[in-house]
């Protein structure tokens, strides 16, 4: 792991005990100019955790909580008339921001969250017309709970595939829980976390990750992956070529985040249930595990990923430029 990862990690961890794989994937997203939407049931940490990031990035933070009567023009902003100016005015939304939390993504309308496509995927906001560029670094870390369906609007197959990766927080350890304890037993630690570095050195990360090197034996690797997904009996629409995309960015990020100039097979292996997994449409929706109860659909996907790295022969050279 590079000097810079390690200091960042270490910073959110005065907040957040536990979760140094998590925070790793948010920086892999970030370095990867993609998105994340974590998804585990409520008080496992996933505003807390966005928040220590944006604090410890020195970036803009903005938070949405999601609800039925949310409106596209509560994210996007409006343009109102100014009786003093004589003229219509813009009001920017909350998606002008670095980072935005949409807390509970699920439970707002189709409408409402079809409106962040556009700044996903180009970054940009358009209102009556007239589009504005969103300032970068741009990430958005959506949230939703797997377990509470009532009140809620699953997100469409277009929204998700927008999502360089999904993840799931998890519960603490015996000996996390009691660390979390004691670190929030006066105060919250967020309240004094200091920033580690600053936007240009995000921006020159940025430009050092897209520059790792890919051998081609790993595009070749990632591409039977990608495939193999398409041709499972289980899955009925497999990875698509944003989704092949998604995947090779983010292995990069990530050998960059490990302080490596090139990816290896380990990167794909890492990297294939959080990127490809919330993508897949399977055929099935009750997938029974080995022990004959029946798992979720993200868990199914996850176990028919990890069968097919299991049959893509995985190359063995050297990976180095």
């Amino acid at each position: 792991m590079n000097s810079f990862s390690e200091k960042l990690i270490g910073n959110v961890n005065k907040v957040i005990v536990g979760k140094d794989k998590q925070i790793e994937l948010l920086l892999v997203a970030l370095l990867a100019g993609g998105h994340v939407l974590l998804e585990d049931v409520p008080g496992t940490g996933k505003t807390k955790t966005a928040r220590s990031l944006a604090q410890s990035l020195d970036l803009d933070f903005k938070r949405v909580q999601f609800t039925i009567d949310l409106l596209p023009s509560d994210l996007t902003g409006i343009n109102y008339f100014d009786r003093q100016a004589n003229a219509f005015v813009f009001r920017q939304g909350p998606l002008f921001t670095n980072i935005l939390l949409a807390d509970e993504i699920n439970r707002a309308t189709a409408r409402t969250q079809s409106s962040l496509l556009e700044c996903m995927e180009e970054k940009q906001v358009t209102v009556d017309g007239q589009t504005r560029k969103l300032d970068p670094p741009f990430l958005v870390i959506a949230t939703q709970n797997p377990v509470e369906s009532q009140g809620t609007f699953p997100l469409p197959e277009a929204q998700l595939d927008r999502f360089l990766m999904m993840i799931k927080m998890d519960y603490p350890s015996h000996d996390e829980s009691i660390s979390i304890l004691k670190r929030f037993a006066v105060e919250d630690p967020l309240t004094s976390l200091a920033p580690v570095t600053s936007k240009e050195e995000i921006f020159a990360m940025q430009d050092q990750a897209k520059k790792i090197y890919v051998s081609d034996l790993l595009y070749d690797y990632a591409a039977r992956i990608a495939e193999a997904t398409r041709q499972s009996p289980d899955i009925s629409v497999g990875a698509s070529p944003r989704a092949l995309l998604a995947f090779v960015s983010a292995a990069k990020a990530l050998a960059f985040v490990r302080g490596r100039t090139n990816c290896v097979p380990d990167d794909f292996k890492e990297l294939a249930v959080p990127v490809l997994a919330h993508r897949m449409t399977l055929r099935s929706q009750r997938f029974a595990a080995s022990d004959g109860k029946f798992m979720s659909k993200r868990d199914t996907a996850a176990a028919i990923i990890t069968g097919i790295l299991d049959s893509v022969p995985c190359p063995t050279e050297d990976f180095s430029n």
